[in-house]
């Protein structure tokens, strides 16, 4: 990035300059995005510098302004999403590349896109969990499940996420109602990450928690997580009125994009179908596109119907559902 040194960034690196370049400031560590970058540059010539930036990167975009090096945005997650269109940063996308996400995985605006989904599912014990005994998200809240839930905190964006879909469904004091019965049924406070809840249900502590889909292909090559992933299967609760809850990782162009033309070029890129794929076989994402087919562990998860609502109201919903969130002291 043209004599940029990133010090105040989570990783500190100086970036090369490239006559044809991309500039990415992501949540996602660079590793998880380095094969979709690399086949783009292959195919396209044009390099793409990514820089992790773990905090504050909305505070850093607008700091820079107009002289920010950073092209594109991507992160996980609406909640981050709607961060970057709320603070101003971003500029909207259309054309094809806009198009060939479905609507209910894209800003109304055209500020931000899906580029892949994930289920938040609920992880059950195989041993202490009957078939058809969860089906649904309500059923968390029934006294049934008392001491034998486990959850990172609810205050996670993938939480916050889940209880914003949760009120547009049901509305704000049944919202708060289901929140307080989750409380209850909790086997321990919150803590740790999805993958600690699953290992707690190995360990016999709970016997379900919740997580997103992918977690359970990253735990099956993990020589020490495999044997957790193999104590439990994934159930695709929905809602009462809906499906199940799905949440993104995306990207957005920022509103300085010194390199807009490329940058929209590595958009079209990655709702291609080729880089779809590779999403798909690398991250155990389900892909946006309907062309592309998910991979062969992810597929073994079996099928679920999406829900309907969408992300640009769910994103809305996000500050409402975290002060239930926090009204109810959930993680307290």
């Amino acid at each position: 990035m043209r004599s940029l040194i990133l010090a105040s960034l989570a990783v500190s690196v100086a970036l090369p300059a490239f006559a044809d370049e991309v500039n990415i400031y992501s949540h996602r560590q660079p590793e998880l995005l380095k094969p979709l970058t690399d086949a783009f540059t292959e195919k396209t010539g044009i390099t793409v510098n990514t820089a992790f930036v773990d905090k504050g990167m909305v505070e850093r975009l607008q700091a820079e302004g107009d002289r920010s090096p950073a092209d594109l945005i991507m992160t996980v997650d609406v909640a981050r999403l709607g961060e970057v269109k709320d603070a101003g940063v971003t500029q909207a996308v259309a054309g094809d590349a806009l198009d060939a996400v479905p609507e209910t995985l894209r800003d109304a605006d055209g500020q931000w896109m899906g580029l892949t989904t994930r289920a938040r599912i609920v992880y059950a014990s195989k041993d202490r969990v009957a078939d058809g005994e969860l089906t649904s998200y309500e059923d968390l809240a029934d006294p049934k499940w008392k001491g034998r839930i486990c959850t990172r905190p609810f205050t996670h964006d993938y939480n916050v996420a889940l209880t914003a879909a949760f009120l547009g469904h049901h509305g704000a004091e049944e919202t708060k109602t289901w929140l307080e019965g989750i409380k209850a049924n909790l086997a321990k406070k919150p803590e740790g990450n999805d993958r600690a809840q699953v290992k707690s249900i190995w360990a016999g502590e709970c016997d379900i928690s919740l997580g997103n889909t992918y977690y359970m292909g990253k735990m099956l090559q993990d020589d020490e997580q495999k044997e957790w992933a193999e104590s439990v299967r994934i159930l695709f609760p929905t809602f009462a009125d809906g499906g199940t809850h799905v949440n993104v990782s995306g990207v957005a162009l920022t509103s300085a994009a010194p390199n807009k033309d490329a940058a929209l070029q590595l958009i079209e890129f990655l709702v291609s179908d080729e880089a779809q794929k590779i999403y798909a076989e690398t991250n155990f994402e389900f892909p946006v596109s309907d062309h592309v087919e998910r991979s062969e562990i992810v597929q073994s998860w079996g099928e679920f119907t999406p829900d309907s609502l969408p992300l640009s109201e769910i994103s809305d919903l996000r500050p409402q559902a975290l002060d239930l969130i926090e009204e109810v002291n959930f993680d307290g």
